[in-house]
């Protein structure tokens, strides 16, 4: 409850002015090229232009804390095949919406929390789920899709393989300390959180002076975020000991059509609602 009441504080604060000596500077950036899901320090992630939205360990099984049963007496129909895909052709629209739907049950959506504080998990990426070795050689091996979504209540990635055919979860994982790299969502409530925080007032002024504008919301940037993850020289940083454990990210901002503002020394924890400086 309370990370909770402190993101959806932090949305009330987003566009507040704070008078504090101005931290970042415009200047130009190389974006590094994408790291492994699970590798390095940092994970290239997502990049968002005026705030577009993206919502489609140990093995457990289905009573797995942040994978719930459904609720006593609730019973949930089967959503529509819709168009399907052959062989390892690529996932249709029709299954990625129903293998989202058979994946985050109403037990999952009702116990989980998304980056922003609301109801149900956060979706990350659903993709066609490997073979296993047995059905590499098969003319016509089963369709199954990997669901990956985040649960910000109990900070834990959760995967689930869906077989397509028979609607069934066959694999549930849940782990603690992964971080894939992060969602368009997930890059809009970074920039919300570091506009209600005072670390945030160089970057206002520094939008400001480039566009004479006030920076008031996320949807005035283009923003790329990335993973990050505590590394030695950072490590006893009081604000980013957590990040790891934490979902924490660092920005790459750009004035939609202008220039990059240099925030790489600031990191956002979207678990705790907080923004920290390095070094």
């Amino acid at each position: 409850m309370g990370k909770l009441m402190h993101r959806r504080v932090g949305k009330l604060l987003a566009g507040a002015a704070i008078a504090v000596s101005g931290t970042a500077i415009a200047v130009a950036v190389t974006l590094p090229g994408s790291a492994g899901a699970s590798g390095g320090r940092e994970t290239a992630g997502a990049e968002t232009a005026a705030g577009a939205e993206e919502r489609p360990g140990a093995e457990s099984g289905e009573g797995a804390n942040a994978a719930g049963r459904q609720p006593a007496g609730v019973v949930e129909e089967q959503p529509p095949v819709g168009k399907q895909g052959v062989g390892r052709d690529g996932l249709t629209a029709d299954e990625l919406k129903r293998v989202e739907r058979l994946a985050v049950t109403p037990g999952i959506r009702s116990g989980s929390e998304d980056v922003e504080g609301d109801r149900g998990p956060e979706i990350l990426s659903t993709d066609l789920a490997e073979l296993k070795p047995s059905e590499v050689d098969d003319t016509a091996p089963p369709r199954r899709a990997e669901v990956s979504f985040y649960d910000y209540k109990d900070d834990q990635l959760v995967l689930r393989t869906v077989n397509l055919s028979t609607g069934e979860v066959e694999k549930t994982e849940t782990r603690e300390g992964e971080q894939p790299p992060p969602t368009r969502a997930e890059a809009t409530e970074a920039v919300r959180v570091l506009l209600a925080d005072p670390l945030g007032a160089g970057l206002k002024q520094d939008y400001k002076a480039a566009t004479g504008q006030a920076l008031t919301k996320p949807e005035q940037l283009t923003t790329t975020a990335m993973i990050y993850r505590v590394d030695e020289e950072n490590a006893g940083a009081a604000g980013v000991r957590a990040c790891g454990e934490h979902r924490c990210v660092r920005l790459f901002t750009k004035v939609t059509d202008g220039p990059w503002i240099d925030v790489r020394h600031l990191v956002i924890d979207l678990s705790a609602g907080t923004a920290a400086r390095l070094g």
